[in-house]
């Protein structure tokens, strides 16, 4: 094991600032990984665990997107500024801030990981290998799959959302009561350490990019994003890609199969005891799928 430096900083984009953390030395030869959080807009602390990957002497590079956590915040924006554009000019400008546009691994989490696709498939010249976690290639996927689970809920659960999305109550109480069984089977299926707690209450605190981008809860997309797909795109994927899943996740089979169908030099994990936040609820198993992918690359 090799001792771990941090450095924090701040890019600057588009007159606003782009918080950024480096784990470990860019300058000690291994390529280094970069972290795209989820949501759109849930910052990167619960992405936490992923930190001890650099204890192998491979930096890690996590961030904030603009929107949340420690980078600006615009709540007063216009609807047409949050835009998969936005924040591939930022990651871009990221890369180049930190001098590792010519040599870096990808990781994106839910979001994230459409993110890194719409990323990949411009087959940047830098890139060496993407890894898709808990992911999907079109919102209409998760959004069939999402039916799909609704539909393996508690009767009593199923009809309270249901009930309350047709009378547009989406803030009553026995709505967000039954939103959080969903949760607790499909995106975390451990109690939340505080520091995953934090990206939850940051969000929760300024829900613009995610309202704006995405909608008021997991289940179906009616944001910006909600006519997304990648499908017709992916083969222009040319890096080795790893596809990993839980089992009980809410990014399900139906968002995975394009992945799998499509992506020329693809491995595929499915995580058997996690749902959509294996960092947390299997951290051991999901670094070390994620180190035996990067350990064949370099």
């Amino acid at each position: 094991m090799t001792t771990t430096s941090t450095i924090d900083g701040f890019l600057p984009f588009r007159r606003h600032q782009t918080w950024f953390q480096v784990r470990g030395d860019l300058d000690a030869g291994r390529t280094p990984l970069v972290l795209l959080h989820g949501g759109p807009g849930m910052a990167h602390n619960y992405l936490e665990p992923l930190g001890e990957l650099a204890e192998d002497g491979r930096p890690i590079v996590f961030y904030d997107q603009l929107g949340c956590g420690l980078s600006t915040h615009l709540r007063d924006a216009s609807s047409d500024f949050w835009s998969i554009e936005l924040f591939l000019d930022e990651l871009d400008a990221l890369l180049i801030h930190l001098g590792i546009s010519k040599d870096y691994h990808l990781l994106g989490h839910s979001w994230g990981g459409m993110l890194a696709a719409e990323h990949a498939v411009r087959a940047p010249p830098g890139l060496r290998s993407l890894i898709l976690s808990n992911s999907l290639a079109s919102s209409a996927s998760w959004a069939q799959g999402a039916t799909r689970l609704r539909g393996q809920l508690p009767r009593d659960t199923a009809a309270a959302l249901d009930r309350h999305e047709a009378a547009g109550r989406l803030g009553d109480a026995e709505y967000l009561a039954a939103i959080e069984v969903y949760y607790s089977r499909h995106v975390c299926r451990v109690p939340l350490p505080d520091f995953a707690q934090a990206s939850f209450t940051q969000m929760a605190d300024d829900p613009t990019v995610y309202q704006t981008m995405w909608g008021p809860n997991e289940f179906t997309p009616v944001g910006s994003l909600k006519e997304w797909t990648i499908v017709e795109r992916l083969e222009a994927i040319v890096t080795p890609t790893l596809v990993i899943s839980g089992e009980y996740d809410e990014a399900t089979s139906e968002c995975q199969k394009p992945f799998i169908q499509k992506i020329p030099l693809l491995r595929q994990i499915v995580l058997p005891r996690t749902s959509h936040m294996g960092m947390i609820e299997e951290p051991e198993s999901y670094r070390q799928a994620i180190s035996a992918f990067l350990s064949e690359l370099k």
